[in-house]
């Protein structure tokens, strides 16, 4: 079985950024590849690892998604040897200056963030966060260099090693999302080791951060019978507010509102409290950002639920999780799913 702390150092050591996920797949379906009869990956990228149920045939199926793109930069101008910058996805801009990073042009290079001095900048600028458009990123070469090895549309991704911190955490980037794909690593290994009637998809989706073009395109492949999608969400910090962050550490979150199927979040409720595993509501009045809001309106609708793995810091380059909610996560879809038997769908009737 895959020990998640060096597996997830692993995945976030990766490069990976949306619509770039070549540099991560490869890890994933190594570890997905004992698990599973078999694999594929969509027209998108997006990685489709099968496991057969043993129910009488036609079955029902499951999708279960976590997305592996994470933010990043791309080049969008060079300037006298050092490179202007935008971004792909959301990003955390208070935290980018001095962050360390690979520019993936004709060879990667190292690189940095760096800022111009502030007695250059704007005066609306001075002494407040440094906006994007005056970041700049230093790989160190002469101009000349530079224009050769680097083009205009070359993705860059963070490059700070992973960090244990105390109380069984870890620190680094692109934890969002592929804690969650540690996640679904554990749900599959714990699969793999017993019966289930139903037919499992899981999927390694691209895009999620820019288009939900891998969670959009996978669904309407399979067409699953239900699904389910794992990703991150606040974690509370000093500051945050109660009511919109979770415990870090303490427990799984399950969200509540259109994207979710109601009998899926009481199946999913009721499970984890026989199993002793904490969730928490997260209540999401609007499309929830994450795929689960594309696999739901997939063909004439797909019945879903979304799991939360508290996350501090997100979307910058420095996010914190705790690795036993990560296995709470993976652990409460594998127990669900091999519970899942002929009559359940009977029940998914949407009553509010």
């Amino acid at each position: 079985m895959t020990e998640i702390l060096p597996f997830l150092k692993e995945l976030i050591s990766a490069p990976g950024i949306s619509g770039y996920e070549s540099g991560v797949r490869p890890l994933i379906e190594k570890a997905w590849e004992p698990v599973t009869d078999k694999m594929s990956l969509s027209r998108l990228g997006s990685l489709h690892g099968f496991q057969q149920g043993t129910g009488p045939e036609p079955r029902p199926s499951i999708l279960v998604a976590a997305h592996m793109d994470a933010i990043g930069l791309m080049v969008n101008a060079l300037i006298d040897g050092f490179l202007r910058v935008t971004s792909i996805g959301g990003i955390d801009t208070r935290v980018l200056p001095g962050q360390m990073v690979t520019v993936h042009g004709r060879q990667d290079l190292p690189g940095m963030i760096v800022p111009t001095p502030a007695r250059l900048l704007p005066f609306n600028a001075q002494d407040t966060v440094v906006p994007l458009e005056y970041l700049l990123v230093d790989v160190g070469l002469l101009p000349d260099e530079v224009a050769t090895l680097v083009r205009v549309g070359d993705p860059i991704s963070f490059a700070q090693p992973p960090v244990e911190t105390a109380g069984g955490t870890l620190v680094g980037h692109t934890l969002d999302d592929r804690a969650a794909i540690a996640a679904l690593t554990h749900c599959l290994e714990m699969l793999h080791s017993r019966p289930h009637m139903w037919d499992v998809w899981a999927v390694a989706t691209v895009q999620e951060e820019v288009t939900y073009g891998g969670g959009l395109t996978s669904a309407f492949q399979l067409r699953p019978s239900l699904a389910v999608s794992i990703d991150v969400t606040f974690a509370s910090s000093p500051g945050s507010p109660s009511h919109l962050s979770f415990p870090l550490g303490k427990g799984i979150t399950l969200e509540w509102g259109p994207n979710t199927h109601p009998v899926l979040y009481k199946a999913l409720k009721e499970l984890a409290e026989r199993l002793e595993i904490p969730v928490c509501l997260e209540p999401v009045p609007t499309e929830s950002g994450t795929d689960t809001y594309a696999m739901q309106v997939v063909a004439e609708g797909i019945p879903n639920v979304v799991i939360g793995i508290p996350l501090r810091y997100m979307h910058t380059p420095a996010e914190m999780v705790a690795l036993k909610d990560i296995t709470r996560a993976g652990r409460l879809v594998a127990e669900f799913i091999s519970q899942l038997d002929e009559k359940f769908l009977d029940k998914l009737t949407w009553e509010d």
